[in-house]
C-alpha cells in the first residue's frame, strides 16, 4: 500500500519535472524547553545547495553548538535543535537552489516550558505567630494556575482569612500556629495542554521555648559540703537545649556543677560564700531562646573566730571579755556563766555586768571584780541555720578566803576532824596553831594534819578537857593571808524527846513524838522506846533515827490494860535522859483494823494478785480474810473467798479482759469483821482479739484461728499433764491410774490435808478457779499473844528485841510455808467450822 506522501511526491514529479520542490517534515514543531528536536528537509528536483536559515534570516552555519544541521544526500538536508531555549523559537527556512532556479519551505517552532518547580523546598520551617510564606515556585509557558491543598482538602482561602496564595503562587499563613504543621500540596496546572504536577512540602512550625525556674530562690550553707540544686523547665518544638550561665560565664560539667542530660538541673558542689548570685537558665531552640534567673542565696553557719582567755585579779576595776564570730545572716552573740545567759545590754541591778554588741563582735564587761568570777565563760554565736560555741576561761587572782563551820563537836576518845577549806588562786598554803604554837607540836600526839588542794584537816583525838577549845587555821599565798578560828567543844548527850502523843488500840499503841531540842552537838543515831505495867519492869525496844520518824507502834499490849510510856534519844556521846512516863490504856477487845490493799496485774493480763498489810487485829489474832470482787457493771459479786490468817495476798484468775472489778476485803478475829477494805482496778485488753479481715482479703477466718488456739492449748494441756504425771504424781492422768488402774495415790496430799495445812470445800459455784498463796513465819497467836503492828511501825517483841518491820515489802520475814487454795466450778473455799489452822 503506497503512502500518501509517496503518491504526492509522485504526482508532484510527474507534473513539475522540470521544477524544484522543497518540503519540511514535520511540517510545525512544538518543542518543550530543555528538549531536543530535528526538522527534514526534502527537496524534489536537482538541487546543488539546500540551506537552512534562522527566524533572524541568517544562515545557519554548521559549527553553531546548539543549532546543527547536516545534509544526508543530494535532496535532503537535517536541522536539528539541541536543548531548546526561548530563543529558539521562530520561523525556519528551508531553501534548495540549482542555478537560477530555487525553492523554499518554512517551519513554524514554537518553545514551550513544562511544568517546572524551581523551588518548592521541603521541609520548610517557620516560628510560631509568625507569618509563613511557603515557597513553591513554579513556571510554565504558558504560566500554570496553582492550587494548595492541606490533609487531603484544597485550601479556601476565602473561608480562612489566615491564608492567602500570592501572586507568585506561594502560600501565606498569617500567624501560623502549631496545629497548621504538616503536609501542604503545591499543585500546577496547564489546562491548554491538559498538564498538571504538584510537590508535597512539609510545613514544621517551631515553637519558641518556655521556661520556669522550680524555685526563684535557692537556700543553701556554705562549708558543710553541702550541694545546691537549680532547675529550670523548659518546652518549646524543637525541644530545647538549655544551659546555665554565671557572671556570663557558661556553667560546664566539672569537678564543681554537674548537670543532668537534658540540662534542666545544675548541681553546685560543696557551696561556698562565693557561689551567690543569680543564675540564668537558657533555653534555646530554632525558634529563639528565653531566659530565667534563679538566685542562689548562701547563707553561713556561725564560727567564732576570736574568744581567748583572760586574767584578772580580785578588785580590778574591770575586765572585758571579746567575741568575735562570722556567718551570714549576721550571728547574734550572747553569753553565759554558771546558767546564767548575758545578752545585749546591762545584765544587773548594779551595772557591774554589762553586754555590748557591734556587727559581729561582742565583749562581756565584768566591773569591780570578783572572785567568784573566775570560771569558764560560754560564748554562743547564733544564727537563722545554726549556731557556734566556744568556751573561755578568767582567771581571778585573789587571795585565800577561808569557808566551812567553825564549830565541832566531840567527846575524850572520839578522834574528830577540824575542816579548813580554803578557796584561793594562786593555791594557798595551810598552817594550823593553837596559843600561838604551830601544830603538830612535839608535845601533841593525838593530832595529825592531812592536806588536799583545796582542804587540810585537822584529826584530834581528845584525851582530856585541855584538848577541847580554839585552834586556828592560817592560808597565805603571794596576794595575801587569811586566819579563822575553829572550837572543838565537848558533846553532850542529847535531851529527852517530847511525846505528843499515844494513839492506843487493843493490841497496840502509837506513839506520837517531836525530837529532843538538843542534840548534843552531834546526829541522833537511835531512838528508844520503853513501856510496862505500873509497879513492874520497863520493856523496850529500839529504832534507827531518821529524817520522817515521828511515830513509833509498840506491840503486844492486852486489851482493857494500862500501860507507861517513856522515850529517850542516844547520839554518839550516849542515851539522854528519858522523857516523863505517858499513861495510856489500851482499847477492849474489838473486830479489826481494815487491812490495805495493793492490786498488780500479773503476766497474763487478766489474772491479778490482791494483797494486803495487816492492820490492828482488835486485841484477839485475825481469824482469816474473806474476799470478795464482781465487775462493776453488774450486781451479782462472786463467791466470796476465804484466805487464811496469815495469807497476805490471793490471785483473781479467769477475769474478763477489759473490765474493771472492784474487790472488798474484810478481816475477821473473835469479835467480828472489819470494815471492808475497797480497791477497784481493770483487766487488760484481751490479747488474742483479732481485728475483722480487710473486705476481699485472704487469710484464714475468725473460726478457724480459734479452733487452731483451742487445739494448741489442748496439746499444751496434755504436755503439762503428762509432764505432772511423771513429776509430781499428779494430773487426769494420776487419777485415772488411781482410779481405774488401782495404783496408789501420793500419801503426802492426804497428810498436808490431817494436818490443815491445806483445806479443800465445795459449793454449788460456777466461777473462775481463783488462787490463794499463804506464807507462814510463826505459828499462829492464841489468845492474846504477839500481833503483827501496821505497814509504818517497826516491830517489837516482849524481850524489847527489835523486829525488822519488812511490811512494807508485802512480804513476811520468815516463810516457812506454803498452802495452796484452788476454787473451780461448783467449789469455793471455806473453813469447816473448827477453823483451820493453816
Amino acid at each position: 500500500m503506497l503512502q500518501i506522501r509517496d503518491l504526492i511526491w509522485g504526482l508532484l514529479f510527474i507534473g513539475c519535472a522540470a521544477a524544484i520542490q522543497v518540503q519540511i517534515t514535520p511540517t510545525q514543531g512544538e518543542i518543550s524547553v530543555g528538549e531536543s528536536k530535528f526538522f527534514l528537509c526534502e527537496v524534489v528536483g536537482d538541487a546543488k545547495d539546500i540551506d537552512w536559515y534562522a527566524p533572524s534570516g541568517e544562515k545557519i552555519l554548521p559549527n553553531r553548538p546548539d543549532i546543527i544541521v547536516s545534509r544526508g544526500d543530494e535532496t535532503m538536508s537535517t536541522l536539528t535543535i539541541y536543548h531548546a531555549n526561548v530563543d529558539s523559537a521562530g520561523i525556519y527556512k528551508c531553501v534548495a537552489k540549482n542555478g537560477d532556479k530555487e525553492a523554499q519551505a518554512t517551519v513554524q517552532v514554537k518553545i514551550f516550558q513544562k511544568i517546572t518547580f524551581e523551588s518548592a523546598p521541603s521541609p520548610q520551617e517557620f516560628n510560631e505567630g509568625d507569618d509563613a510564606d511557603i515557597v513553591c515556585n513554579v513556571i510554565s509557558s504558558p504560566p500554570p494556575s496553582i492550587i494548595w491543598k492541606h490533609k487531603g482538602s484544597k485550601i479556601q482561602v476565602a473561608k480562612d482569612v489566615r491564608f492567602r496564595i500570592m501572586k507568585n503562587g506561594h502560600l501565606q499563613i498569617r500567624g501560623i500556629k502549631k496545629i497548621d504543621e504538616g503536609m501542604y500540596n503545591c499543585e500546577a496546572r496547564v489546562m491548554a495542554r491538559g498538564e498538571i504536577d504538584f510537590r508535597m512540602i512539609k510545613v514544621v512550625v517551631n515553637v519558641l521555648p518556655t521556661i520556669r525556674a522550680r524555685l526563684s530562690e535557692v537556700n543553701a550553707t556554705a562549708d558543710i559540703g553541702s550541694s545546691a540544686l537549680l532547675a529550670c523547665d523548659a518546652d518549646g518544638f524543637p525541644e530545647p537545649s538549655v544551659t546555665w550561665t554565671h557572671n556570663n560565664i557558661v556553667l560546664e560539667r566539672g569537678d564543681k556543677y554537674s548537670l543532668n542530660e537534658d540540662g534542666s538541673e545544675l548541681v553546685i558542689k560543696d557551696v561556698k560564700k562565693v557561689d551567690e548570685g543569680d543564675y540564668t537558665c537558657i533555653a534555646k531552640n530554632k525558634a529563639g531562646e528565653k531566659a530565667e534567673e534563679v538566685s542562689l542565696n548562701v547563707f553561713v553557719q556561725p564560727k567564732i573566730t576570736y574568744l581567748n582567755n583572760q586574767t584578772a585579779s580580785e578588785f580590778d576595776e574591770q575586765v572585758t571579755l571579746t567575741c568575735e564570730s562570722s556567718g551570714d545572716p549576721t550571728p547574734t552573740i550572747s553569753w553565759s556563766f554558771e546558767n546564767k545567759v548575758f545578752t545585749e545590754g546591762e545584765q544587773s541591778l548594779d551595772r557591774n555586768i554589762v553586754v555590748r554588741s557591734h556587727a559581729r563582735v561582742s565583749s562581756l564587761t565584768l566591773k569591780n571584780v570578783l572572785f567568784t568570777f573566775a570560771g569558764q565563760y560560754l560564748c554562743t554565736a547564733s544564727n537563722s541555720i545554726g549556731q557556734d560555741n566556744q568556751h573561755m576561761y578568767l582567771e581571778v587572782r585573789y587571795a585565800p578566803k577561808i569557808l566551812g563551820p567553825v564549830t565541832v563537836y566531840t567527846w575524850e576518845g572520839n578522834a574528830a576532824n577540824i575542816t579548813c577549806e580554803v578557796e584561793a588562786h594562786p593555791g594557798a598554803s595551810v598552817v594550823w596553831f593553837r596559843d600561838g604554837l604551830q601544830l603538830p607540836s612535839a608535845n601533841t600526839t593525838n593530832m595529825k594534819i592531812f592536806n588536799t588542794p583545796s582542804t587540810s584537816y585537822l584529826e584530834i583525838n581528845p584525851d582530856s578537857q585541855n584538848d577541847f577549845g580554839s585552834y586556828n587555821c592560817t592560808a597565805t599565798n603571794v596576794l595575801g593571808s587569811e586566819s579563822k578560828e575553829f572550837l572543838l567543844i565537848q558533846a553532850e548527850v542529847p535531851s529527852s524527846p517530847e511525846i505528843q502523843q499515844v494513839e492506843p488500840f487493843s493490841s497496840t499503841a502509837v506513839v506520837s513524838f517531836e525530837e529532843p531540842d538538843s542534840m548534843g552537838g552531834v546526829p541522833i543515831t537511835k531512838y528508844r522506846v520503853e513501856w510496862r505495867l505500873p509497879g513492874q519492869e520497863w520493856t523496850g525496844s529500839e529504832h534507827d533515827a531518821k529524817d520522817d520518824l515521828i511515830m513509833i507502834t509498840i506491840v503486844d499490849l492486852k486489851p482493857e490494860t494500862t500501860y507507861e510510856v517513856k522515850m529517850s534519844a542516844v547520839n554518839g556521846k550516849g542515851e539522854g535522859e528519858s522523857s516523863p512516863a505517858r499513861i495510856f490504856t489500851t482499847e477492849p477487845v474489838r473486830e479489826p483494823s481494815a487491812p490495805k490493799l495493793e492490786v498488780k496485774v500479773q503476766e497474763r493480763g487478766n489474772t491479778l494478785k490482791v494483797s494486803w498489810i495487816k492492820q490492828d487485829d482488835g486485841g484477839s489474832p485475825i481469824k482469816h480474810y474473806l474476799i470478795r470482787y464482781k465487775a462493776k457493771h453488774v450486781s451479782e459479786w462472786k463467791p466470796e473467798i476465804r484466805s487464811p490468817h496469815d495469807s497476805d495476798y490471793v490471785l483473781l484468775s479467769g477475769l474478763d479482759w477489759n473490765t474493771e472489778y472492784e474487790v472488798y476485803v474484810v478481816a475477821e478475829n473473835r469479835q467480828g469483821k472489819s470494815e471492808p477494805a475497797v480497791i477497784s482496778f481493770r483487766t487488760a485488753t484481751d490479747p488474742t482479739t483479732i481485728p475483722d479481715a480487710m473486705d476481699g482479703g485472704s487469710g484464714l477466718g475468725t473460726g478457724a484461728i480459734v479452733g487452731i488456739l483451742i487445739v494448741v492449748f489442748f496439746l499444751l494441756l496434755v504436755g503439762v499433764d503428762v509432764t505432772c504425771y511423771f513429776l509430781n504424781k499428779c494430773g487426769l492422768l494420776m487419777c485415772i491410774a488411781v482410779n481405774f488402774c488401782g495404783k496408789a495415790g501420793p500419801g503426802a496430799k492426804s497428810k498436808d490435808i490431817e494436818e490443815g495445812k491445806a483445806a479443800f470445800t465445795k459449793d454449788e459455784s460456777k466461777e473462775p478457779i481463783v488462787e490463794v498463796r499463804t506464807e507462814e513465819d510463826h505459828t499462829p497467836n492464841q489468845g492474846g499473844g504477839p500481833t503483827e503492828p501496821n505497814e509504818t511501825t517497826p516491830l517489837t517483841e516482849p524481850d524489847g528485841k527489835t523486829v525488822k518491820d519488812e511490811n512494807t515489802k508485802g512480804e513476811t520475814e520468815v516463810k516457812n510455808a506454803t498452802a495452796e487454795v484452788k476454787t473451780v466450778p461448783n467449789e469455793a473455799p471455806q473453813t469447816n467450822g473448827n477453823e483451820s489452822k493453816a
